[in-house]
């Protein structure tokens, strides 16, 4: 199986709040951490996971979203809902997520979490998380019971819907060894405590009851996989055996779904290791090629670069652009190739989009700018390559009044303002009661059109795979530092993906040549068409806006960025061999490569120290071992000389233009397709404000 997102020719406090986030075990197994216990590997079923890359799944949190059935319900909870969400609720609310376009849905855990006796509130909020479960063998009475939660699978396996269990393998109520398998296993009892009511699991002990876990819900509901909560409690290894027996339940049960088929549970399985560089999901969650651990994980590297540039993350930090969408993609090249991302923007642990918008003092929702920017940043998740999530209530805008500054306080848990729980608000469906008041929920103008822009943006990817599985090449263009610029291909089916990040509209002049068209444009979200005229094309972008263009008339040999497709360059600044001289050149001081490389974290290592050739020319020649990407600039040790290339994309082979841009989200970005040895040249003017360089492979 191929890596689903680029080919290499792309230029360039859980106790207290519940589900998610954490860092890692010392041991990265739970409590027992495997030892040395081997496990059985299993690969990755290609079967499974070329199909998960169709998945648009829309995510619930049980408890807060809708209130099906008023006799049932937790009525306490962290977040500022209701509380009282339950199964019913989400069957109410099939029709509208099938409009919505989304084609799986994904329920936070729904097991039964039985009180402890004398427990206090924060216990019983934990409960309605259903994050630390009792009996996982149950359905928890607050939320239904085993009849609904089948008819809930069934209603939405008629609808051409996907089901997937929230699974929390790592960890568990003090209680749960109180509540045996139907084969009479039992769970652990000498795991790390997590909180007053928790403890992780042990491994390799706990793994058959697990396997029983994850096998029963397949055999029992014919539920198609599961959402694996804080998936690096569990050691890499175990993660192949309990994927096994998914698979193997999954092949013993049908159903039939929306077009009349008989079919076997999907199996799919996706990790959530809340990592935003990218290492631990790798290592403890992929898990090497040889023996994978799981085969899907989501994306916390590219979320984290998209709220970055459309809003701000958690912290404040923004003021990305086009670059940092590409850097986020780079990411994934240090993936193994069994790895398939799901991209994703919100969930229940991170502050809604829309309050992110406020945090970074960036808009308001009276404001259109609000709107726009919801709309780029779904547009760019609508076009990732891989599956994708949804967060309810993020298709209308949905942001919680009042909130925005960061609350860090200790009564932050107390009035739901904490920023791992604040986006557990009460669910807002068309035409259904939302809140404690129960009102019936009618969305406003902006909500409905950003609502209806999400259906439209589904249906274009449903319709098109080169948009979810398609090879990825990015366009370079005068303006790529702001214009993220995408040709994606599967088949005969290919799409150029364009995404305004600035406030700006830009005008891009390419050649058919350099996107590989022979013909016209087709715009699929408007339906008209473009010419070629005189060998190119120039396309007309506003600020914000997002387009989809099919290319009808693809050329046999695809895009070409830079150069004649080769990596070894000509002329001075592709030789590897020039003679270093004395002294330091017009710079006046040592310059580096500077940026993400492995082992580079922006400073500035010997290794990649460029040495004075002379006539204004700085070289470094770097052994990169594997296939790599990274974004760099040409800086010194102080960041007073910084040059980058304007289109921000480095084209091997060719020679591109300097300029001295300052700041984040400025760097290049570079994709190394293979290992060998490149020289990284920089001739610079003699004023040190621009120049010329080159990325060529060493003959």
């Amino acid at each position: 199986m191929k890596h689903s997102s680029l080919v290499l020719a792309m230029s360039l406090t859980l106790a207290a709040c519940g589900g998610g986030g954490g860092g890692s075990s010392d041991n990265g197994g739970g409590s027992g951490g495997g030892g040395d216990h081997q496990y059985t590997p299993y690969a990755c079923t290609d079967a499974v996971y070329d199909k998960a890359m169709e998945l648009r799944i829309y995510q619930v949190m049980t408890e807060a979203f809708i209130n099906g059935d008023s006799n049932i319900g937790h009525g306490t909870g962290y977040g500022t809902s209701h509380h009282m969400g339950d199964l019913q609720g989400i069957i109410d609310s099939l029709d509208y997520i099938q409009d919505l376009g989304m084609n799986a849905i994904w329920l936070t855990p729904v097991f039964e979490s039985v009180p402890i006796s004398g427990q206090d509130h924060w216990a019983d909020r934990l409960d309605a998380t259903g994050y630390f479960a009792t009996n996982f063998f149950n359905i928890d009475p607050n939320f239904g019971d085993m009849d609904t939660a089948r008819s809930l699978v069934e209603q939405a396996h008629a609808r051409g819907m996907y089901v997937f269990f929230d699974g929390v393998f790592g960890h568990f109520k003090t209680n749960a060894q109180d509540y045996p398998s139907p084969s009479g296993l039992t769970l652990s009892t000498n795991g790390v405590a997590q909180g007053a009511t928790g403890r992780e699991a042990v491994y390799p002990g706990d793994i058959d009851f697990f396997k029983e876990v994850a096998s029963y819900w397949v055999e029992e509901l014919k539920i198609d996989g599961w959402r694996l909560d804080q998936a690096y409690q569990v050691p890499v290894g175990a993660w192949g055996e309990i994927r096994k027996a998914v698979e193997d339940a999954a092949a013993t049960v049908t159903y039939t779904n929306a077009d009349g088929e008989t079919v076997n549970p999907l199996g799919y399985m996706v990790a959530e290791i809340w990592d935003g560089g990218g290492t631990q999901i790798r290592e403890e969650g992929y898990g090497p090629e040889e023996a994978p651990g799981l085969c899907s994980a989501f994306d916390f590297p590219m979320r984290y670069r998209m709220v970055q540039t459309y809003a701000v993350e958690e912290s404040g930090s923004g003021g990305g652009n086009a670059n940092t969408l590409v850097a986020g993609y780079n990411t994934q090249l240090a993936n193994p190739s069994h790895a398939v991302p799901n991209g994703f923007i919100g969930n229940h642990d991170l502050v809604r989009f829309g309050d992110l918008l406020e945090r970074g003092d960036i808009t308001q929702p009276n404001e259109q700018e609000y709107w726009d920017r919801h709309k780029a940043a779904y547009a760019f998740l609508s076009a990732y390559s891989g599956p994708i999530t949804m967060y309810y209530g993020d298709e209308i805008g949905d942001e919680l009044e009042g909130f925005a500054d960061r609350d860090s306080s200790s009564s932050c848990a107390i009035n739901g303002l904490c920023d791992d729980h604040v986006a557990r608000t009460s669910g807002k469906i068309e035409g259904m009661p939302s809140g404690e008041s129960g009102a019936v929920f009618t969305a406003n103008a902006q909500q409905s059109d950003l609502r209806d822009y999400i259906s439209e943006l589904m249906s274009v990817r449903a319709a098109n795979p080169a948009l979810y599985k398609g090879e990825q090449t990015i366009i370079g263009h005068d303006d790529s530092a702001e214009v993220f610029f995408a040709h994606k291909q599967s088949g005969s089916n290919v799409v150029l993906f364009i995404s305004n990040t600035s406030n700006s509209a830009v005008s891009i002049a390419v050649t058919g040549e350099e996107i590989g068209s022979e013909g016209q444009l087709k715009d699929l979200l408007t339906e008209q068409t473009m010419d070629i005229a005189s060998g190119g094309y120039t396309i007309e972008v506003a600020a914000l806006e997002s387009l989809f263009l099919e290319v009808l008339s693809p050329s046999a040999d695809g895009p070409q960025q830079g150069g004649d497709g080769g990596l070894t360059g000509s002329g001075p600044l592709a030789r590897c061999d020039t003679p270093t001289v004395s002294g330091s050149g017009p710079v006046g001081t040592a310059v580096y490569m500077r940026g993400n490389y492995s082992g580079g974290d922006w400073g500035t290592p010997a290794s990649h120290q460029l040495q004075y050739k002379g006539g204004n020319l700085y070289q470094v020649v770097i052994d990169e071992p594997a296939a790599t990407a990274f974004g760099f600039k040409f800086a010194d040790a102080d960041w007073d000389f910084e040059l980058s290339t304007p289109s921000a994309v480095v084209n091997i082979a060719a020679t591109q233009d300097l300029a001295k841009i300052s700041g984040n989200g400025t760097e290049m970005n570079i994709v190394i397709p293979q290992a060998g040895r490149y020289v990284y040249s920089m001739e610079v003017d003699s004023g040190l404000e621009s120049g010329s360089m080159m990325v060529s492979l060493c003959e």
